[in-house]
Protein backbone atom coordinates (compact mmCIF):
# COMPACT_ATOMS: atom_id res chain seq x y z
CA UNK A 1 0.00 0.00 0.00
CA UNK A 2 1.63 3.23 -1.32
CA UNK A 3 2.09 6.22 1.68
CA UNK A 4 0.09 9.08 1.02
CA UNK A 5 2.15 12.48 -0.35
CA UNK A 6 1.83 14.99 2.34
CA UNK A 7 1.19 18.85 0.76
CA UNK A 8 4.73 20.64 1.16
CA UNK A 9 4.14 23.16 4.33
CA UNK A 10 4.44 26.04 2.00
CA UNK A 11 2.01 25.46 -0.48
CA UNK A 12 -1.53 25.41 -0.45
CA UNK A 13 -3.80 22.97 -1.84
CA UNK A 14 -5.92 24.13 -5.47
CA UNK A 15 -9.32 23.45 -4.32
CA UNK A 16 -8.85 25.20 -0.74
CA UNK A 17 -10.22 28.97 -0.73
CA UNK A 18 -8.57 30.96 2.20
CA UNK A 19 -10.55 33.60 3.10
CA UNK A 20 -8.28 35.10 5.25
CA UNK A 21 -6.21 35.29 1.82
CA UNK A 22 -6.02 38.33 0.01
CA UNK A 23 -4.76 36.87 -3.13
CA UNK A 24 -3.42 33.73 -3.95
CA UNK A 25 -0.03 34.98 -5.27
CA UNK A 26 0.90 35.44 -1.63
CA UNK A 27 3.64 33.75 -0.66
CA UNK A 28 2.51 31.26 2.12
CA UNK A 29 5.50 31.87 4.10
CA UNK A 30 4.21 34.95 5.96
CA UNK A 31 2.16 32.24 8.49
CA UNK A 32 4.62 30.14 9.06
CA UNK A 33 5.82 31.00 12.60
CA UNK A 34 9.74 31.00 13.64
CA UNK A 35 11.43 28.86 15.10
CA UNK A 36 12.31 29.32 18.88
CA UNK A 37 15.79 29.80 19.59
CA UNK A 38 17.26 26.13 21.94
CA UNK A 39 19.00 26.82 24.67
CA UNK A 40 22.32 24.52 25.16
CA UNK A 41 22.27 23.34 28.63
CA UNK A 42 25.16 22.24 29.56
CA UNK A 43 25.92 18.69 31.24
CA UNK A 44 25.72 18.60 35.61
CA UNK A 45 28.98 16.95 35.99
CA UNK A 46 29.45 15.69 39.32
CA UNK A 47 32.80 16.85 41.49
CA UNK A 48 35.09 13.41 41.63
CA UNK A 49 35.76 12.43 45.51
CA UNK A 50 39.09 11.95 46.78
CA UNK A 51 39.53 10.23 49.93
CA UNK A 52 43.30 10.24 51.45
CA UNK A 53 42.35 7.11 53.03
CA UNK A 54 41.03 5.10 50.60
CA UNK A 55 44.15 6.34 48.25
CA UNK A 56 46.62 5.00 51.43
CA UNK A 57 44.95 1.67 51.76
CA UNK A 58 45.04 1.28 48.12
CA UNK A 59 48.90 1.72 47.95
CA UNK A 60 49.23 -0.43 51.03
CA UNK A 61 47.45 -2.91 49.09
CA UNK A 62 49.40 -2.88 45.57
CA UNK A 63 53.08 -2.86 47.64
CA UNK A 64 51.76 -5.89 49.41
CA UNK A 65 50.49 -7.59 46.40
CA UNK A 66 54.03 -6.54 44.22
CA UNK A 67 56.61 -7.06 46.85
CA UNK A 68 56.80 -11.12 46.55
CA UNK A 69 56.36 -10.73 42.60
CA UNK A 70 59.28 -7.97 42.42
CA UNK A 71 61.06 -10.38 45.08
CA UNK A 72 61.13 -12.87 43.04
CA UNK A 73 62.00 -11.56 39.86
CA UNK A 74 65.54 -10.25 41.25
CA UNK A 75 66.37 -13.33 43.19
CA UNK A 76 66.13 -15.33 39.95
CA UNK A 77 69.25 -13.32 39.23
CA UNK A 78 71.03 -14.99 41.34
CA UNK A 79 73.27 -17.64 41.60
CA UNK A 80 73.03 -20.83 44.80
CA UNK A 81 75.97 -19.10 46.74
CA UNK A 82 74.00 -15.30 45.93
CA UNK A 83 70.94 -15.99 47.36
CA UNK A 84 72.44 -16.81 50.51
CA UNK A 85 74.96 -14.01 51.09
CA UNK A 86 73.10 -10.84 49.47
CA UNK A 87 69.85 -8.71 50.76
CA UNK A 88 66.80 -10.48 49.41
CA UNK A 89 65.31 -7.45 47.89
CA UNK A 90 68.35 -6.27 46.15
CA UNK A 91 70.46 -7.76 43.22
CA UNK A 92 73.48 -9.69 43.58
CA UNK A 93 76.99 -7.53 43.44
CA UNK A 94 78.82 -10.72 42.05
CA UNK A 95 77.08 -12.00 39.25
CA UNK A 96 73.47 -11.94 37.35
CA UNK A 97 72.90 -15.38 36.84
CA UNK A 98 69.73 -15.17 34.98
CA UNK A 99 70.08 -16.99 32.28
CA UNK A 100 72.47 -19.61 33.90
CA UNK A 101 69.07 -20.51 36.08
CA UNK A 102 67.14 -20.46 33.09
CA UNK A 103 68.92 -23.20 31.21
CA UNK A 104 69.62 -24.92 34.54
CA UNK A 105 66.14 -25.04 34.97
CA UNK A 106 64.75 -27.32 32.01
CA UNK A 107 68.22 -29.47 31.81
CA UNK A 108 68.23 -29.85 35.61
CA UNK A 109 67.63 -33.78 36.39
CA UNK A 110 66.96 -34.89 32.93
CA UNK A 111 64.59 -32.27 31.54
CA UNK A 112 61.83 -33.07 33.98
CA UNK A 113 60.63 -29.52 34.52
CA UNK A 114 59.30 -29.61 31.09
CA UNK A 115 57.41 -32.85 31.79
CA UNK A 116 55.86 -31.17 34.74
CA UNK A 117 54.90 -28.10 32.76
CA UNK A 118 53.70 -30.64 30.05
CA UNK A 119 51.51 -31.93 32.57
CA UNK A 120 50.38 -29.05 34.01
CA UNK A 121 48.90 -27.21 31.06
CA UNK A 122 46.96 -30.86 30.39
CA UNK A 123 45.60 -30.63 33.46
CA UNK A 124 44.39 -27.15 32.67
CA UNK A 125 43.08 -27.29 29.29
CA UNK A 126 40.99 -30.41 29.80
CA UNK A 127 40.24 -29.57 33.33
CA UNK A 128 39.60 -26.36 33.58
CA UNK A 129 38.58 -25.89 29.46
CA UNK A 130 35.96 -28.63 30.36
CA UNK A 131 34.70 -27.48 33.79
CA UNK A 132 34.07 -24.25 31.62
CA UNK A 133 32.51 -26.05 28.91
CA UNK A 134 30.05 -27.41 31.49
CA UNK A 135 29.50 -24.80 33.82
CA UNK A 136 28.31 -22.67 30.69
CA UNK A 137 25.96 -25.39 29.42
CA UNK A 138 24.37 -26.04 32.70
CA UNK A 139 24.10 -22.33 33.98
CA UNK A 140 22.44 -21.57 30.79
CA UNK A 141 20.27 -24.40 30.89
CA UNK A 142 19.00 -23.78 34.86
CA UNK A 143 18.84 -19.31 33.85
CA UNK A 144 16.68 -20.03 30.51
CA UNK A 145 14.77 -23.39 31.05
CA UNK A 146 12.20 -24.37 33.79
CA UNK A 147 11.47 -27.43 35.15
CA UNK A 148 10.58 -29.67 38.33
CA UNK A 149 13.26 -29.65 40.68
CA UNK A 150 15.02 -26.14 39.81
CA UNK A 151 14.98 -24.39 43.52
CA UNK A 152 16.58 -28.42 44.67
CA UNK A 153 19.50 -27.61 41.98
CA UNK A 154 19.76 -23.94 43.03
CA UNK A 155 20.82 -24.84 46.85
CA UNK A 156 22.45 -27.86 46.13
CA UNK A 157 24.86 -25.57 43.72
CA UNK A 158 25.16 -22.65 46.65
CA UNK A 159 26.03 -25.24 49.14
CA UNK A 160 28.31 -26.68 46.92
CA UNK A 161 30.21 -22.97 46.67
CA UNK A 162 30.26 -23.73 50.23
CA UNK A 163 32.24 -26.62 50.71
CA UNK A 164 36.24 -26.27 50.32
CA UNK A 165 37.94 -28.27 47.75
CA UNK A 166 40.23 -29.64 50.39
CA UNK A 167 37.16 -31.11 52.63
CA UNK A 168 36.89 -33.43 49.63
CA UNK A 169 39.65 -34.32 48.41
CA UNK A 170 40.18 -37.66 51.11
CA UNK A 171 36.57 -38.74 49.99
CA UNK A 172 37.59 -38.06 46.43
CA UNK A 173 40.72 -40.03 46.97
CA UNK A 174 39.30 -43.11 48.49
CA UNK A 175 36.31 -43.13 45.99
CA UNK A 176 39.01 -42.97 43.38
CA UNK A 177 41.27 -45.87 44.59
CA UNK A 178 38.70 -48.12 44.42
CA UNK A 179 38.28 -47.26 41.00
CA UNK A 180 42.02 -48.15 40.64
CA UNK A 181 42.33 -44.38 38.87
CA UNK A 182 44.98 -43.19 41.46
CA UNK A 183 48.76 -42.25 40.11
CA UNK A 184 46.53 -41.66 37.00
CA UNK A 185 45.94 -38.09 34.97
CA UNK A 186 42.09 -38.88 35.63
CA UNK A 187 42.20 -38.49 38.96
CA UNK A 188 43.43 -34.66 39.12
CA UNK A 189 41.32 -33.96 35.64
CA UNK A 190 38.05 -35.54 36.75
CA UNK A 191 37.92 -33.65 39.81
CA UNK A 192 38.57 -30.52 38.09
CA UNK A 193 35.81 -30.69 35.42
CA UNK A 194 33.48 -29.60 38.40
CA UNK A 195 33.12 -26.39 39.54
CA UNK A 196 30.03 -24.94 41.49
CA UNK A 197 31.43 -21.62 41.61
CA UNK A 198 31.71 -21.65 37.84
CA UNK A 199 28.38 -22.97 37.57
CA UNK A 200 26.88 -20.32 39.42
CA UNK A 201 28.40 -17.75 38.12
CA UNK A 202 26.99 -18.43 34.27
CA UNK A 203 23.59 -19.29 35.93
CA UNK A 204 23.53 -15.70 36.83
CA UNK A 205 25.38 -14.42 33.87
CA UNK A 206 23.13 -15.90 31.78
CA UNK A 207 19.82 -14.60 33.21
CA UNK A 208 20.80 -10.97 33.16
CA UNK A 209 23.02 -10.88 29.76
CA UNK A 210 20.49 -13.27 27.33
CA UNK A 211 17.16 -11.55 26.50
CA UNK A 212 14.16 -13.95 26.42
CA UNK A 213 12.89 -12.31 23.55
CA UNK A 214 15.74 -12.96 21.42
CA UNK A 215 15.75 -16.50 21.95
CA UNK A 216 12.35 -16.61 21.32
CA UNK A 217 12.66 -14.86 18.11
CA UNK A 218 15.39 -17.42 17.20
CA UNK A 219 12.79 -20.16 17.87
CA UNK A 220 10.15 -18.33 15.83
CA UNK A 221 12.27 -18.10 13.12
CA UNK A 222 13.30 -22.08 13.15
CA UNK A 223 16.25 -22.24 15.02
CA UNK A 224 16.61 -25.47 17.05
CA UNK A 225 17.88 -25.19 20.63
CA UNK A 226 22.11 -25.78 19.69
CA UNK A 227 22.50 -23.46 17.33
CA UNK A 228 20.57 -21.23 19.14
CA UNK A 229 22.66 -21.57 21.60
CA UNK A 230 25.85 -21.66 19.43
CA UNK A 231 24.83 -18.80 17.40
CA UNK A 232 23.44 -16.32 19.72
CA UNK A 233 23.63 -17.30 23.17
CA UNK A 234 27.69 -17.77 23.64
CA UNK A 235 28.52 -14.33 21.78
CA UNK A 236 26.50 -12.58 24.23
CA UNK A 237 27.77 -15.46 27.17
CA UNK A 238 31.67 -14.71 26.29
CA UNK A 239 32.68 -11.80 29.40
CA UNK A 240 30.82 -14.81 31.18
CA UNK A 241 32.66 -17.24 29.95
CA UNK A 242 36.03 -15.85 29.90
CA UNK A 243 35.67 -15.42 33.56
CA UNK A 244 34.83 -18.29 34.56
CA UNK A 245 37.45 -20.00 32.10
CA UNK A 246 39.90 -17.48 34.15
CA UNK A 247 38.77 -18.09 37.21
CA UNK A 248 39.25 -22.18 36.55
CA UNK A 249 42.48 -21.31 34.96
CA UNK A 250 44.35 -20.00 38.34
CA UNK A 251 42.23 -22.63 40.37
CA UNK A 252 44.00 -25.42 38.10
CA UNK A 253 47.21 -24.49 37.73
CA UNK A 254 47.75 -23.79 40.99
CA UNK A 255 45.95 -27.26 42.79
CA UNK A 256 48.18 -28.48 45.22
CA UNK A 257 46.39 -30.67 47.68
CA UNK A 258 44.59 -32.78 45.07
CA UNK A 259 47.40 -34.24 43.02
CA UNK A 260 49.38 -33.98 46.28
CA UNK A 261 47.55 -36.80 47.78
CA UNK A 262 46.48 -38.10 43.73
CA UNK A 263 50.02 -39.03 42.55
CA UNK A 264 53.15 -40.58 43.54
CA UNK A 265 54.76 -40.94 40.01
CA UNK A 266 56.88 -37.55 39.55
CA UNK A 267 56.48 -38.41 36.01
CA UNK A 268 52.63 -37.10 36.48
CA UNK A 269 53.30 -33.95 38.44
CA UNK A 270 52.13 -30.48 37.76
CA UNK A 271 54.59 -27.72 38.47
CA UNK A 272 53.61 -27.55 42.00
CA UNK A 273 54.38 -30.70 43.34
CA UNK A 274 57.46 -30.99 41.41
CA UNK A 275 58.74 -27.28 42.76
CA UNK A 276 57.94 -28.63 45.65
CA UNK A 277 60.20 -31.58 45.45
CA UNK A 278 63.15 -29.89 44.31
CA UNK A 279 62.54 -27.12 47.28
CA UNK A 280 62.71 -30.17 49.78
CA UNK A 281 65.59 -32.03 48.42
CA UNK A 282 67.69 -28.85 50.69
CA UNK A 283 66.11 -31.65 53.79
CA UNK A 284 67.62 -34.59 52.45
CA UNK A 285 70.80 -36.54 53.43
CA UNK A 286 72.97 -36.25 50.48
CA UNK A 287 71.05 -34.21 48.11
CA UNK A 288 71.85 -30.33 46.88
CA UNK A 289 69.58 -27.73 47.55
CA UNK A 290 68.71 -26.00 44.47
CA UNK A 291 66.97 -23.06 45.64
CA UNK A 292 68.17 -21.11 42.34
CA UNK A 293 66.01 -23.24 40.42
CA UNK A 294 63.11 -23.47 42.41
CA UNK A 295 62.79 -19.27 42.48
CA UNK A 296 63.44 -19.36 38.74
CA UNK A 297 61.00 -21.96 37.71
CA UNK A 298 58.28 -20.15 40.26
CA UNK A 299 59.20 -17.12 38.26
CA UNK A 300 58.65 -19.24 35.14
CA UNK A 301 55.46 -20.68 36.39
CA UNK A 302 53.05 -17.59 36.63
CA UNK A 303 54.12 -16.09 33.48
CA UNK A 304 51.81 -18.26 31.75
CA UNK A 305 49.11 -17.03 33.80
CA UNK A 306 50.23 -13.03 33.48
CA UNK A 307 49.87 -13.98 29.51
CA UNK A 308 46.36 -15.35 29.78
CA UNK A 309 45.18 -12.52 32.36
CA UNK A 310 46.67 -9.94 29.96
CA UNK A 311 45.44 -11.31 26.72
CA UNK A 312 41.86 -12.00 27.89
CA UNK A 313 41.76 -8.67 29.84
CA UNK A 314 39.12 -6.52 27.16
CA UNK A 315 36.76 -9.97 27.13
CA UNK A 316 36.51 -9.93 30.91
CA UNK A 317 36.36 -6.13 31.19
CA UNK A 318 33.43 -5.63 29.03
CA UNK A 319 30.93 -7.97 31.05
CA UNK A 320 31.56 -6.71 34.45
CA UNK A 321 28.92 -4.19 34.35
CA UNK A 322 26.40 -6.65 32.53
CA UNK A 323 23.17 -6.02 34.30
CA UNK A 324 23.67 -2.98 36.59
CA UNK A 325 21.84 -0.65 34.05
CA UNK A 326 17.93 -1.15 33.68
CA UNK A 327 17.15 -0.14 30.05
Amino acid sequence: MATPVQPHPGQSSSGQSSSGQSSSGQSSSSGRTKPTSRVAMKPYRRGRRRSTVLTLLTALVAIYSLIPLIWLVINATKTQEGLLSSFGLWFDDGKFALWSNLRQTFSYDDGVFVRWLGNTVLYVVVGAGGATLLSTLAGYGLAKFNFPGRRAVFAVVIGAVAVPGTALAVPTFLMFSKMGLTNTPWSVIIPSLVSPFGLYLMWTFSAQAIPDEMLEAARMDGAGEFRTFFRISVPLLSPGIVTALLFNMVVTWNNYFLPLIMLKDPDWYPLTIGLNSWNEQAQTAGSEAVFNLVITGSLLTILPLLAAFLLLQRYWQSGLAAGSVKE
